[in-house]
């Protein structure tokens, strides 16, 4: 499996954007659990075990793919930059 198509099948169908969920801000699926909210819990040294305690509803996929997004948009700003 190509790594565009595994970003396709396990992060676009764990995060979702929709304009009327918390206010169009990337959400786990399912959920009103912002990508924030996670790396806000991983930014202050929060462990996935944290996340999940935190979130019980969340599994360590919905973590990982959350992580995954982020990174993206991160990629994505900085060539957008250079």
């Amino acid at each position: 499996m190509t790594l565009a198509r595994w970003y396709d099948l396990y992060v676009n169908r764990r995060i979702v954007v929709n304009p009327d969920v918390c206010s169009g801000k990337p959400v786990i699926r399912g959920t009103r659990i912002m990508v924030r909210n996670v790396l806000g819990i991983v930014a202050g040294g929060g462990t996935l075990a944290d996340v999940l305690e935190s979130y019980p509803e969340l599994t360590p996929e919905d973590v990982s793919a959350a992580l995954e997004y982020a990174a993206d948009v991160v990629d994505r700003a900085a060539a957008l930059t250079t």
